[in-house]
């Protein structure tokens, strides 16, 4: 073997030991997220609807496969309502929104968990200016979870 590819040789170790370096070194900073960490999702609905829609219901089977393996010690869901009508037709509105989302939770495989189910009506629904916001037709759902 030559000089010279004694040298190329040489240099190319060292170099794909530099690599295994930056590996290890990339490993300390570089964190994998928790697959267990507590998740929120949002289920949207239409104007004075409480069936979930088929997206809706795409988020809560993804919710809950991502759920799988881990320990869900409670879920919250708090069905809410915008502005458009009567307050308390909206907090009932709100109110079966959340119990649509819970049952659909419960039917996608979710494991075993406490459940809170809560409904905020209107609540903050509307912006300063009195305009409601489309948004808020929706339930909020927080997994709280951890490692088996």
């Amino acid at each position: 073997m030559t000089m010279a590819r004694v040298a190329a040789v040489a240099a190319m170790a060292a170099g794909l030991a530099g690599c295994a370096t930056i590996d290890r070194a990339r490993e300390r900073f570089v964190r994998i997220p928790d697959r267990c960490a507590d998740q929120t999702v949002q289920i949207y609905f239409e104007p004075g609807a409480v069936e979930v829609t088929d997206e809706g219901r795409a988020v809560i089977r993804q919710a809950a496969d991502e759920a799988r393996g881990c320990t869900v010690g409670r879920v919250e869901v708090t069905g809410l309502s915008d502005a458009a009508g009567a307050s308390d037709a909206n907090l009932e509105l709100s109110k079966r929104r959340a119990q649509s989302v819970t049952a659909a939770l419960a039917s996608a495989g979710l494991p075993a968990a406490e459940f809170r189910v809560a409904a905020a009506g209107e609540t903050g629904a509307a912006t300063a200016d009195g305009s409601t916001t489309p948004l808020r037709r929706r339930a909020d759902v927080v997994l709280r979870m951890s490692r088996d």
